[in-house]
């Protein structure tokens, strides 16, 4: 098969391995810059080009999307959909992941749990949104943010009206958490492909930092999912319309509580961890359906 990775770098982890994997079990496999595309768009002719030449012969493709680039990116996914191509990662399914808001909407509708969520339009009642999510400490989220950017731990309820009121006068919509205690800093990663976790890992914060995420210092080790966790994240990728995802959890005294469903999640962490060969796996799921 011709397989296409749509990525902006072909140094990164992901992206090198995501190569690899193809070309062990014997395809042709490109990386394409998708920021560098063209599209063409015609009566029943939907083209992309790529520095001056169309690509053509395309069996799948495989979206690394980074959020800074969602419009554009999706736009490209939709092209190559136009054009009848397998992707990993459909184009509705990319947008409606990268939107916080949308996605906790859609869990919450599909009976999945997450931690209690209030998001409102600027409210100058800031102390009664405190108070709605269990008051302080409280979590307040940038909608925008990725990589734990953009995440606040507000300690007291006055430290989190001060923080919410701030992002409001800069006209930055945020979504107010409650706090999950007992989940003491850690959450877990679990990666689904085709409706099955191949993968997962507990991610721990290290020390003085509530927030888990590799990129901020965070420590990832193997972890044996309990049947309720591994049905969370297959129905949460599931929910999104999303054939790869990374889920990420929060383990609670009530049971799991997803707190982010990542449509390009990073291979580079949860292939550490488990020692599995997760970059094979998604291959393995292209030669499935193409």
């Amino acid at each position: 098969m011709n397989i296409v990775v749509l990525s902006r770098d072909t140094k990164l982890y992901s992206t090198k391995r995501l190569v690899e994997a193809a070309q062990l079990r014997g395809h042709q496999v490109r990386v394409v810059d998708h920021v560098k595309c063209d599209l063409t768009i015609e009566k029943r002719n939907p083209r992309v080009v790529y520095n001056g030449e169309p690509l053509t012969d395309v069996d799948a493709i495989i979206p690394r999307i980074g959020a800074s680039v969602t419009f554009f990116g999706t736009a490209v996914v939709r092209q190559f959909e136009m054009m009848k191509v397998f992707t990993t990662t459909e184009s509705q399914a990319l947008v409606r992941s990268r939107d916080k808001l949308r996605s906790l909407q859609i869990l919450s509708r599909a009976g999945l749990d997450m931690p209690k969520t209030v998001f409102t339009n600027y409210s100058k009642d800031v102390e009664s949104v405190v108070d709605s999510v269990g008051g302080a400490p409280v979590i307040i989220k940038l909608l925008e943010g990725t990589q734990g950017l953009g995440v606040v731990l507000a300690d007291t309820k006055k430290a989190a009206i001060a923080v919410i009121e701030a992002f409001n006068s800069l006209k930055a919509r945020v979504i107010v958490q409650e706090f999950i205690k007992e989940a003491k800093a850690a959450d877990i990663r679990a990666f689904v492909v085709d409706g099955r976790v191949v993968g997962a890992m507990k991610r721990q914060g290290k020390e003085g930092e509530f927030r888990s995420n590799l990129h901020r210092g965070g420590k990832a080790s193997l972890i044996d999912l309990n049947r309720e966790e591994e049905v969370a994240a297959i129905k949460a990728a599931k929910a999104l319309g999303l054939h790869i995802a990374g889920v990420d959890m929060l383990q609670s005294d009530r049971g799991p509580l997803i707190i982010e469903v990542n449509s390009s999640p990073g291979l580079e962490g949860i292939e550490k961890a488990t020692g599995q060969d997760i970059a094979g796996e998604i291959v393995r799921f292209i030669e499935r359906h193409v």
